[in-house]
This record gives C-alpha cells, sequence and structure tokens, in this order.
C-alpha cells in the first residue's frame, strides 16, 4: 500500500490561535503530514517560539505571524505576509477563539462574554474568511476551515455562555455553508465542530463535573485537541476533496438532534 504519511508535502497552511490547544495540535498534525505552517497568535512570545522548534523538528518549516484577528488592519497584515512566505496558502483554518471560561474568565458577566465572541470568533473568523477566499479564488484554488461548535444547532447546554456560544458558533457554521456554495468549485470551506474537549476550560472542570459529562458520552471520555486536529487533517487532505459546505461533528457520539 502507498505511504501516505506525507499526504500534504507541498501544502502551505495558515492556523490561526495556532500556540496553544487545538491550535497547536492541528499545526502539528499538518507538519507530520508534509506540510509548511504559519501559526498565528496575538503577540510573539515563547508559546510561538515553542511551536516553531516542534514544527521544525517534524521536518517542516514553520512561520509565526502575530496578529490580532479581531483587527481588519491586523488580518490585512496577517494575510499578506502569509502569502509572501511561500508565494500561496492552500489551507486557512480559523481556530482563533476567545476564551471566555477559563482563568477566571467566567466570571465576565454576559455582555463581556459575548463582546469577545462577537469580535474574535465571529468577526475574525468571518473577516479572515472573506479577505482570504478572495485570495484564493485568485491563485485558483484553496481551502477554508472554520471551528464550530456541537450543540450550537440545538442549545443543549443550557448556561448563560451556552447560549452565547450557541449564538457566535451557530453563526459561523451557518456562515460556512454560504461561503462553500459562494466560492465554489475552486474553494472549499467546511467546518469542524468540537464536543467536549480538553482545553485549558476542560482542565479547569471539577473532577465530578468531569464524570458527569464523561458519562454521557457514547465514548465515554472527553476529547483531545489531537481529535480535532487529526479531523481537520483529514478534510485538508486529498482523501476528502470532494466535501464542501460540511459541519463535521467531533463529539464521541453525542447526539445533536
Amino acid at each position: 500500500m502507498p505511504d501516505d504519511s506525507r499526504k500534504l508535502t507541498g501544502l502551505v497552511a495558515v492556523v490561526t490561535g495556532g500556540t496553544r490547544g487545538i491550535g497547536q495540535a492541528t499545526a502539528l498534525a499538518l507538519a507530520a503530514a508534509g506540510a509548511d505552517v504559519i501559526i498565528n497568535s496575538r503577540e510573539a512570545d515563547v508559546r510561538g517560539r515553542v511551536v516553531l522548534a516542534q514544527l521544525a523538528a517534524l521536518g517542516a518549516q514553520g512561520c509565526h505571524i502575530p496578529a490580532d484577528v479581531s483587527v481588519a488592519d491586523d488580518v490585512a497584515h496577517l494575510v499578506e505576509v502569509a502569502w509572501a512566505w511561500q508565494g500561496h496558502v492552500d489551507l486557512w483554518v480559523n481556530n482563533a477563539g476567545a476564551d471566555i471560561l477559563s482563568g477566571g474568565r467566567y466570571r465576565l458577566n454576559w455582555r463581556q462574554k459575548l463582546e469577545q465572541l462577537l469580535a474574535v470568533d465571529v468577526w475574525g473568523t468571518v473577516t479572515c474568511s472573506e479577505v482570504v477566499g478572495e485570495r484564493m479564488l485568485q491563485q485558483g484554488e484553496g481551502h477554508i476551515i472554520n471551528i464550530g461548535w456541537d450543540q450550537a444547532e440545538v442549545g443543549a447546554e443550557m448556561t448563560a455562555s451556552g447560549r452565547l456560544f450557541a449564538l457566535a458558533k451557530g453563526g459561523i457554521m451557518d456562515y460556512s455553508r454560504a461561503l462553500a456554495r459562494a466560492l465554489a468549485p475552486a474553494v472549499r470551506v467546511n467546518c469542524v465542530a468540537p464536543g467536549w474537549i480538553e482545553t485549558a476550560w476542560g482542565e479547569e472542570v471539577s473532577s465530578a463535573r468531569k464524570e458527569r459529562i464523561r458519562q454521557q458520552i457514547p465514548l465515554l471520555r472527553w476529547g483531545t485537541p489531537d481529535d480535532i486536529a487529526q479531523a481537520i487533517l483529514w478534510l485538508a487532505s486529498p482523501a476528502a476533496s470532494y466535501i464542501t459546505g460540511q459541519t463535521l461533528r467531533i463529539n464521541g457520539g453525542v447526539a445533536v438532534s
């Protein structure tokens, strides 16, 4: 059988929010498959240097471009530098998202949380997608992958934060379908919707609540950032070349209807 371990060789990918959590796992998974990877975060810091070293250890070329995706001028700069790096960008993963739960941020009021979600998850994703989509149309091909939420369309998590996530991520899931139609056939657009994932917030959940959630998941475990990264890797691969306008839910089998 052919070895497809380097199935993305020659591909240039951008992962926003790529220095931690799902973004970091995605950058490393793409690099392991042969892609060269641009990571993005708001600031140049030690986390960026760590991920660049990890990319290099996998044999990939890496680049870190600091930019705040909630700021239009920063997005314009990010796109310009990304395209200038190797002359093309084949895959753009809009992973950057506002953390409104970990590190005590769950104490923010609903308006403060909503402002952050709208600024980063919605405005950031849409701004990047519109600018990147035009660039990809000009180059004749490309793929955009956005991040949704598996419960966004059913409102299963009945908390104030859950309602706000449903608003932001549900909008991105619908937007991704519409954008896929607008950019077809040259550019594919898909969405990955994680369920309960061991991110920074998951690490702070009480053991009792964590166990209750685990028991509700048919596969009886929380997901990991690498579970999401592997789904993104598959969507980015030639094996998924006929897939566009879809939302892939990675949630261990939790019912969403």
